[in-house]
């Protein structure tokens, strides 16, 4: 391996994987060529299928984190907001219930999160974006009973994500093309999955249901 000239002396580690494919003579032969390598501290042979060996690659990797501040609280289990979470889930109900392109051609907009006291449901307010109009209809299906198993679906996810009962108001929208237009892209979040800014798609119509 070559380091680049101004790069640090980061701890240098080489994982062999896949060792329950070879045989004990060539894992040595392997682990001695690439601890002959300049800057490399250890050699770690490694089977994710066997389950072996990855127990030395986290013991040796922690040992080498440098101390540093807390960058986040002991509390926090992720730097995205909850939001973010919201929509996956949503996406992933799409990809367990629909087929072929329709999933590929979805993204999930939360537009709204609002929790309220204890008597009333969390208020959730999300958008399906999809490409053509005929994908908003698989979407939908026939008299709302996808949307509806759709829905039904994520929320019992999100309500155990977020341990308190929701009320998920959750719509369809066709932006054509919104896939291959980097306008689009931007503002439905893909470059940025904390973005919490409305879209702003410019002027060409969406299609709502």
């Amino acid at each position: 391996p070559e380091r680049r000239p101004g790069d640090d002396p980061a701890p240098l580690g080489i994982i062999i994987n896949k060792c329950d494919l070879l045989g004990v003579d060539e894992i040595r032969r392997l682990k001695k060529t690439f601890e002959s390598y300049p800057g490399v501290e250890r050699v770690f042979p490694v089977s994710a299928l066997a389950g072996v060996g990855h127990d030395a690659v986290q013991k040796w990797a922690v040992s080498k984190l440098p101390v540093g501040p807390t960058l986040y609280p002991k509390d926090a289990i992720s730097e995205h907001p909850e939001r973010f979470f919201i929509a996956e889930i949503i996406r992933e109900k799409i990809f367990l219930q629909y087929a072929k392109e329709v999933p590929y051609s979805a993204q999930v907009w939360v537009s709204s999160h609002k929790e309220r006291d204890g008597i009333k449901k969390d208020l959730v307010i999300a958008k399906v974006y999809v490409e053509r109009k005929s994908q908003m209809g698989i979407i939908i299906g026939h008299e709302g009973a996808a949307l509806k198993k759709l829905s039904t679906a994520a929320r019992v996810d999100i309500e155990k994500f977020l341990g308190r009962p929701v009320y998920l108001d959750l719509s369809v929208k066709v932006r054509e093309g919104w896939r291959s237009d980097g306008d689009s892209l931007e503002n439905l979040g893909l470059d940025d999955p904390n973005r919490l800014e409305a879209p702003s798609l410019g002027p060409a119509p969406d299609v709502v249901a």
